[in-house]
């Protein structure tokens, strides 16, 4: 009887380690994130107060061209029969107004790059959360971002999408206006 204990306290550790390595696998998945995000509904908001606020400056851009050409067209065929001090103010005024059209585009670059910031930051902060909270509550390892071509090579590994989709539409979405992507996923942190 003592035996037939050991060979059965045996077998158990037996199995319970080749259960332990088994389960100590790393467990691989992938995502593509391009694709995730084209799918949340925050990002054809996000999409549509960008292009409204890219066409307003755009609309703000063309009003200042316009009235550039304007001036000097009108310098232009007016030049012949100004006095100096005339011809000096018109360049001036037409030199200034160049000058801010110049600064226009800076900053209105520089604005519309804070908007999509603004607009997409908390879109992909979500979703990140999302692929994390998945990522942990099914034991994956390592989730690949097949988007971002990070993976040339992969043995087949499961496509994590549909649970992603079914984590964030049970996490509601921010009522507000989302701000602005950076363009994909932080990769996951290392452990």
């Amino acid at each position: 009887m003592n035996k037939l204990f050991k060979i059965t306290l045996v077998s158990a550790f037996c199995l319970l380690g080749a259960t332990q390595s088994k389960a100590q696998s790393p467990k691989f998945g992938h995502i593509n994130s391009a694709e995730l995000l084209a799918s949340m509904p925050e990002i054809k908001v996000a999409d549509k107060t960008l292009q409204d606020f890219n066409a307003s400056l755009e609309s703000q851009l063309k009003t200042m061209t316009s009235e550039y050409q304007t001036k000097v067209q009108a310098y232009q065929s007016q030049q012949a029969a100004m006095a100096d001090p005339i011809k000096e103010a018109k360049v001036k005024e037409i030199t200034d107004l160049e000058a801010r059209i110049q600064e226009f585009q800076q900053t209105a670059q520089e604005s519309a790059a804070k908007k999509k910031e603004e607009l997409y930051s908390p879109i992909l902060k979500r979703a990140e959360a999302a692929i994390v909270e998945v990522a942990k509550e099914n034991t994956y390892a390592y989730i690949f971002d097949t988007s971002a071509g990070a993976v040339v090579y992969a043995q087949p590994s499961d496509n994590i999408m549909d649970i992603v989709k079914k984590k964030l539409a049970a996490t509601p979405a921010a009522t507000t206006a989302p701000t602005m992507p950076a363009p994909g996923i932080k990769p996951l942190p290392k452990k």
